[in-house]
Formats: structure tokens, C-alpha cells, sequence
């Protein structure tokens, strides 16, 4: 028979009239609100993440891959659909590419009757993965495009359409600016939202075939390969692999390099969510500490005459070790269900908004990672007991005679 946790049992179902109780329930609301507060920022912290790059990704795969140049324009040198890395039909090759689509690009000016506007028109073609981009859709549909015509229809942000004052329907000149000039009409039929001002400040989406008539490319020749990732394997392998399949005068980028200073302030959260999931612990282990010495003074009579009855310190120490680890296990009860249940709660009902100007997207994301789930409950369980063992040292000091004396 386990004697200490049989007393601290006893103990548990007899504290109910006493000052103990009270601060018994104070020690489990504090290890549930730490562990929900955990719970909950990792859920946002990760669905921040997720939501972010999804965005971007969207737009532009995780991997571009260009002909080689140094210029620094828009303007793009042609690149041929026939190479191996597009043409390839072998999964073996590229094991973590999920999809490779052709685009190019073209700089221009969207001309209103009072206002003028540079912006990159993206061109893209039937092998366009409109799925991925649906996300960023506001309003309207997206382009349909034919093998045989070109299509002059196009998406604009609604930053873009803010400034301009456009909406769905209006017809708008686009002047090219190259030798020698080109002006194209082009009729507005979706209104996209990706919340990154870099992209949706200059950034329409027309029919490939239209950049390859104005810079007099052939149906074959293309600007750019952007490259998707299966999701949840490791980008800088499948740079490697595609890195293998180019030719000597095609060169490779990381969306996340083009993104550079997006990238680095997602690296920045890290290490904030670090100490402030820190600071929470703190707060745990020191709460727990206080209750237990607010426990064990109230039990010093009982200590006294353990201790009187021939019962050694570890003994009577492992006694409140039990009563806390009773509490912490509780504490995370309540914790699992408080954190999961509000993180539920966001996530399909989307109470809390944000303003996308600010924050990328107009609600607060979740996305659940049930390993760190399990990796908090443990962490928090393993870290607090431990602690634990460091208040009961002031059982030592007890002296049998005064603490019997102390009950009178």
C-alpha cells in the first residue's frame, strides 16, 4: 500500500471546509488558464503561419525558376515549356513537387479618365491551379481561358480597384511600355484579397497568351516555372531536386528569398511566442509553489505528529507532492477542455476578427498541431511536479513537539 498517496487522498476528500480548498481550486484554475493560454497561442501562432504562407504560396509556389539574368526588372528573358523540368512525367524525379504551371510577366500602366497606375500583369495559362488561388478571391470568378483565343479579361486586388474606383464589368486601358507602345482593353471580371500590400498593390492576373503576342513569343515560350511543394515536406529538398533537372542558363529562387523581410518577421514570432510561453510557465511553477507552502503550513500539525509516530521526511513530503501533482493533472483537465474548446470555437465560427490592412487576413486563424498539444500537457505536468519537490524542503524544519503545540 502506497501510504503518502493514500493520506494525500484522504486529505483531498476532507479539505472541503477548510482555507486549503480555496486555495486547492486557485491552483487548478491556474494550471487551466496557463495550459488554455498555451494551448490557444499555439493554435494562432501556427494558423498565422500557415495562413501567411498559404497566401503567398498561392500566388507563386513555393520555387520560381526563370532564365538566368541580371536584370533586375520585371521584363523576363524567354524560357521554352519544352525543357525537362516542365515536360518531365516521372514522379521519381521530383518526388516532392505537387504541381509546376507557366507564367510570365509584363509591366504596365491601368489608365482611368482621372487616374493613372503602374502594375505587373501576370500572365497564366490552362495549367493555372485556380484552386489554390480561390482562397484570395472577393468577389466575381476567375479567369476561363481558351487554347486558341486570348482572352482579355482580368483580376485585379481590391486595393488596386479601391484606387482606380473600379469594380466587376468595367472595361480599362492597360498601356504597355515598350517599343513601340501597346494599349490593350481589358474587362475586370474578379476581385482578389491576399492582404499582402506587395503583392496586391501591383499585381493583376490576365491570360498568358497576351503577354506572349506583346512581346512576340511563340505558344511554346513562357516567363517563369513556379513550383509547389507537397505540403509538409521540406522545401530546400525539393530545390534540390529541381535544382538537378536545369539547365546551365536557368536559375532557381525561394519565394521565401523574393519574401525575404516577410519571412524574417515570421522567424521574429518564434522567438517572441518563446518567451512569452516562458513567462506563463513562470507564473505556473510559482503559483504552484505558493499553494503548496499555503497547504503544508495549514497541515503542520498533521506533520508534527507524523513525524512524532516515526514517520521520516520523504514520506511526509511525498505526501503534498501527490496533493500538487492531484492538482496539476486537474488544472490540465480543465485546461484541455477551456483551450481546445475556444480554439473550436474560432475556428469554425470566426468571432474574432482582424483588420487585414494589418494583420493579412480578416480573422484570427487556427490550425491544430496535436503533437505540440501533447508536448504542452507533458511539459507542463513533468516541469510542475518536479518543481514541486522544492517547497516541501520546509518539512524538514518542522519540529514535531512545536508543530503538535501549534494545533492548540
Amino acid at each position: 500500500m502506497n501510504l503518502p498517496l493514500f493520506i494525500a487522498q484522504r486529505l483531498q476528500k476532507s479539505q472541503s471546509q477548510r482555507f486549503s480548498a480555496t486555495v486547492y481550486h486557485i491552483g487548478v484554475a491556474s494550471i487551466g488558464l496557463c495550459l488554455a493560454i498555451m494551448i490557444v497561442a499555439f493554435a494562432v501562432f501556427f494558423g498565422f503561419k500557415r495562413v501567411v504562407k498559404q497566401k503567398i504560396y498561392s500566388l507563386s509556389g513555393q520555387i520560381q525558376v526563370k532564365k538566368f539574368s541580371r536584370n533586375e526588372s520585371f521584363e523576363e528573358k524567354p524560357l521554352s515549356r519544352s525543357v525537362a523540368l516542365y515536360q518531365t512525367k516521372n514522379p521519381e524525379n521530383l518526388p516532392s513537387i505537387s504541381h509546376i504551371q507557366a507564367v510570365a510577366h509584363k509591366t504596365g500602366i491601368l489608365k482611368t479618365k482621372d487616374d493613372l497606375l503602374g502594375v505587373l500583369l501576370k500572365g497564366v495559362g490552362q495549367d493555372y491551379d485556380w484552386q489554390n488561388f480561390e482562397m484570395n478571391m472577393l468577389s466575381g470568378k476567375t479567369l476561363s481561358l481558351s487554347d486558341t483565343s486570348i482572352s482579355n479579361d482580368i483580376l485585379v486586388s481590391d486595393i488596386i480597384a479601391n484606387k482606380l474606383n473600379l469594380s466587376i464589368g468595367n472595361e480599362i486601358v492597360m498601356a504597355f511600355l515598350q517599343d513601340p507602345p501597346r494599349f490593350r482593353k481589358l474587362n475586370i471580371v474578379g476581385i482578389y484579397q491576399t492582404g499582402i500590400e506587395e503583392i496586391d498593390t501591383q499585381l493583376i492576373i490576365g491570360d498568358l497568351k497576351l503577354i506572349q503576342k506583346l512581346n512576340n513569343w511563340g505558344a511554346d515560350t513562357v516567363g517563369t516555372f513556379e513550383i509547389f511543394v507537397k505540403e509538409n515536406l521540406p522545401i530546400e529538398q525539393a530545390s534540390d531536386q529541381v535544382a538537378a533537372m536545369l539547365q546551365n542558363d536557368m536559375a532557381i529562387e525561394l519565394v521565401s528569398t523574393r519574401f525575404q523581410g516577410l519571412f524574417d518577421w515570421l522567424q521574429l514570432l518564434d522567438r517572441n511566442v518563446a518567451i512569452f510561453l516562458g513567462l506563463i510557465m513562470l507564473v505556473a511553477v510559482f503559483n504552484m509553489m505558493s499553494i503548496l507552502l499555503v497547504m503544508i503550513m495549514e497541515r503542520s500539525p498533521m506533520i508534527g505528529l507524523l513525524k512524532a509516530l516515526g514517520s521520516n521526511n520523504w514520506k511526509i513530503r511525498q505526501i503534498f507532492v501527490y496533493q500538487g501533482i492531484g492538482i496539476v493533472i486537474k488544472g490540465l483537465l480543465w485546461g484541455n477542455v477551456l483551450g481546445l474548446g475556444l480554439g473550436f470555437v474560432q475556428q469554425y465560427y470566426k468571432i474574432i476578427p482582424l483588420d487585414p490592412a494589418n494583420y493579412y487576413m480578416s480573422y484570427v486563424p487556427i490550425d491544430w498541431h496535436w503533437d505540440v498539444v501533447l508536448y504542452l500537457n507533458l511539459g507542463v505536468l513533468l516541469l510542475v511536479s518536479l518543481v514541486l519537490i522544492l517547497p516541501t524542503v520546509i518539512i524538514t524544519k518542522i519540529e514535531p513537539i512545536k508543530a503538535i503545540a501549534f494545533n492548540k
